[in-house]
């Protein structure tokens, strides 16, 4: 299990506790270990075999350790056990409605024995929920609402799907007279690698309160709308086709920066700034940073100001997860984070040799109009037979052929003859060493066998890394986003191993893998690890997705030195593992 799974079993019991009525304070505990599981670059499953080492967690005490330690034993708390028992596990789907929490849930057990979506829709349908706590005929209405959002796009986006919308619906807005911004913020301004929902901002002179009216028609107008949720006087929800809900949010130029950096979040950012508010003697909400005795409003036109005010640093939007960053820049000490202009290569690609669509000058094309100073031809070997790989035969005729290219292009653009090899279930590579000597970059991948167990997983992939040949270990948990899971494998011990040998970790910018995840880039990071990133590209039109990538590294707050395609042609292969 990775540490996500940790913490939502530890956040799923603190839910269950409050349903049921345990302390308050036992509840929150459970809530802060579970944001502790979630922030650790410790690999919780790895370290619990020793309390110690899980007390050094901030956040973890005696008694949370031992949960921790039940969790890597069985897979599950006991104390979630008996209350699911009790309760069933519908009652944790019903948390996920909008604007569900253990409260309400709460009420409708101990007023009608509701325990799922489908048991709350029936009694809305037989109006048995008339007449209880809270529940008049709007709130109902939005319940009944919220099961069919919910019911319809339950599942997340991909950051790449949900920015794709994203520009068309600004487009949109931009072109009425007095919309003169258009922000994205929520996990899209973070940069988070899924969103459940998109929330755009817009400001300027038709954005004014009281004078929305025409602005709020056009936006509900815009024609990319399946349904409408909702239309206020400065705001409108709607879904698109696929199921996405979209909020748009009109808002004077006086409280823009208020309201960018309120729904930009993260929800425990949000919190920890607003405490730092109130022990300097202001409330922070979406319109202002004010003055607790007077109200009189401090900062809101700019985020800018409202971090200055309060005696920080304004921060990229990546970092805003409580992961430290609050603190980092209260002492001015954050760090300068890696941008898409940094990076200089990219030496990950397919051609039409194997599964690509565009060929190997296509690809060194598209590389110099990205500003690259140098690329990597890396089809596939032949192990992958559903995608035309390549044998040993056929490789060193593509290697010839990369050369041609790399000299057609007359010293513009470097270009790197090199493979993705197949790490086989053994951890044996699929091409003879004597190939692989030939190339500049040789990446090793997991592209089968994924039901292997932990400990299986662990040894194919260190056996790999072990190959001297092997440079970059490629797509380094082979997870598909919304589609599959990464495999099991023990990451800390790769990439200690990985470390300690100069292989470096790929992050894949394809944005349906984002592989390696945020956390695990820290994680490289603090171990010593190599770290590129790559595109994975298989046509000459998506080198230009790397960008996607780029956020997951300024989400790991790693800087153009950690990165070591920031280098010049050269440089980087001196930074890659000496080949023998």
């Amino acid at each position: 299990m990775d540490n996500r799974t940790f913490a939502r079993l530890l956040e799923e019991t603190a839910d269950l506790m409050e349903i049921d009525g345990a302390d308050s304070f036992r509840v929150r505990s459970y809530r802060r270990a579970a944001e502790a599981a979630e922030q650790t670059t410790v690999d919780l499953m790895a370290a619990a075999a020793d309390t110690a080492r899980l007390l050094e967690i901030d956040g973890i005490g005696k008694s949370m350790a031992g949960k921790l330690q039940a969790i890597a034993a069985t897979g599950t708390l006991p104390q979630r056990d008996e209350l699911l028992a009790k309760y069933g596990v519908g009652l944790l789907e019903l948390l996920k409605l909008p604007g569900m929490g253990p409260k309400t849930v709460a009420l409708f057990w101990d007023a009608a024995q509701i325990a799922s979506i489908d048991q709350l829709a029936e009694a809305i349908e037989a109006g048995r929920l008339s007449g209880l706590p809270r529940m008049g005929a709007k709130q109902i209405e939005k319940l009944r609402k919220g099961i069919e959002d919910y019911r319809r796009s339950a599942g997340r986006f991909r950051i790449d799907i949900v920015d794709e919308e994203a520009r068309r619906i600004s487009a949109y807005l931009l072109n009425f007279p007095g919309i003169e911004r258009v922000t994205p913020a929520g996990s899209l301004r973070r940069g988070r690698e899924t969103a459940g929902d998109l929330d755009l901002l817009a400001t300027g002179p038709a954005c004014v309160p009281d004078q929305t009216a025409d602005a709020v028609e056009y936006v509900a107008a815009y024609p990319g709308i399946h349904d409408m949720i909702a239309k206020g006087e400065n705001k409108v929800s709607f879904h698109v086709q696929q199921g996405l809900q979209v909020d748009v949010r009109l808002l004077p130029t006086g409280s823009y920066g208020a309201a960018l950096q309120y729904f930009t979040g993260s929800k425990a950012h949000n919190v920890s700034l607003r405490q730092r508010a109130l022990k300097m003697g202001y409330t922070l909400n979406e319109w202002a940073l004010a003055r607790l005795d007077d109200g009189t409003p401090v900062a809101a036109a700019t985020e800018e100001e409202i971090y200055a005010a309060l005696g920080m640093e304004w921060m990229p939007p990546e970092m805003r997860e409580n992961l430290g960053e609050i603190e980092a820049a209260a002492h001015s000490s954050l760090p300068q984070l890696i941008a898409a202009t940094d990076i200089r290569g990219d030496v990950h690609m397919h051609t039409t040799a194997s599964d690509g669509r565009s060929s190997i000058r296509e690809m060194a094309e598209a590389g110099l109009a990205c500003g690259y100073e140098y690329i990597a031809i890396t089809d596939h070997s032949k192990n992958l037979a559903m995608t035309n790989g390549l044998d040993e035969k056929r490789a060193l005729e593509h290697i010839q052929r990369i050369r041609e290219i790399d000299r057609a292009m007359e010293g513009r653009i470097r270009v790197f003859a090199g493979i993705e090899v197949d790490i086989l279930a053994d951890g044996a590579l699929d091409l003879a060493d004597e190939v692989l000597a030939q190339m500049e970059i040789v990446i090793a991948s997991v592209h089968t066998r994924f039901e292997q167990s932990r400990e299986e997983m662990t040894a194919r992939v260190l056996r790999a890394v072990e190959n001297p040949y092997v440079r970059i270990l490629g797509h380094p948990t082979g997870r598909l986003l919304l589609r599959r899971e990464p495999f099991a494998l023990d990451t800390g011990a790769v990439l200690r191993r990985a470390a300690e040998l100069g292989v470096a970790m790929e992050h894949n910018a394809a944005p349906e893998r984002l592989d390696l995840n945020d956390r695990d880039l820290r994680l490289a990071k603090e171990l010593g690890c190599r770290i590129v990133i790559n595109s994975d590209s298989h046509d000459s039109r998506n080198l230009g997705k790397m960008g996607y990538g780029v956020r997951q590294l300024r989400r790991a707050w790693l800087t153009p030195e950690d990165v070591l395609n920031t280098r010049g042609a050269e440089e980087f292969l001196a930074g890659l593992r000496a080949r023998p």
